[in-house]
């Protein structure tokens, strides 16, 4: 076990800077209590002080604790309680045959799925500081696509807006979710 350091101011700086910069994201396609609501547990006391303990200021401090103790207890905490990650998604399956078929994805609410956007595009600036760009959320992706518990739909817009991000930059792809998938989904 390596030794940990505890990093609690410069932990609660990237979580801030983190919420803050999604809440603006969010705001400019008008999804504003989830912009305000946005990821409040990370400051819970189960989240907060794991992720002091795990602070790298480079990369998630769960994916440390997960090579540490080969889960993330903040992760386990966190995914639970908020619905912009798939993973909150995933339900049992009563009627299963097979032990692939015990979890199911759930598709998730149009709304969730432009929040998860906003905190893919928010992680990718804060984690990459000045080398962000706009395919940095979609590279991430696409790296793991293939191995997620998704439902396909979900995942097939959430590909279409970093596709879209990707390619037409911020302005345009919140233009498009302003204008027409979240009027669409609100119809």
């Amino acid at each position: 076990m390596k030794k940990l350091s505890f990093h609690p101011i410069q932990h609660f700086l990237t979580v801030t800077e983190h919420r803050l910069l999604v809440m603006k994201l969010c705001f400019k396609v008008g999804l504003y209590q989830q912009g305000l609501l946005h990821d409040l547990s990370k400051y819970s006391f189960a989240e907060f002080w794991v992720g002091a303990m795990y602070y790298q200021g480079n990369r998630s401090p769960n994916n440390a604790e997960r090579e540490e103790r080969g889960y993330s207890s903040a992760w386990l905490h966190h995914k639970g309680r908020n619905k912009h990650h798939y993973e909150y998604w995933v339900d049992y399956n009563s009627r299963a045959e097979s032990a692939e078929e015990i979890l199911i994805p759930v598709k998730m609410p149009i709304k969730y799925v432009v929040e998860m956007l906003m905190d893919r595009i928010s992680a990718s600036k804060v984690y990459n500081r000045g080398n962000y760009s706009d395919d940095l959320p979609l590279k991430y992706f696409a790296f793991s696509m293939e191995r997620i518990t998704m439902h396909e739909d979900t995942k097939r817009l959430l590909y279409k807006l970093l596709k879209m991000l990707s390619v037409r930059g911020e302005e345009r792809t919140f233009k498009f979710i302003r204008e027409k998938l979240l009027k669409r989904a609100a119809a």
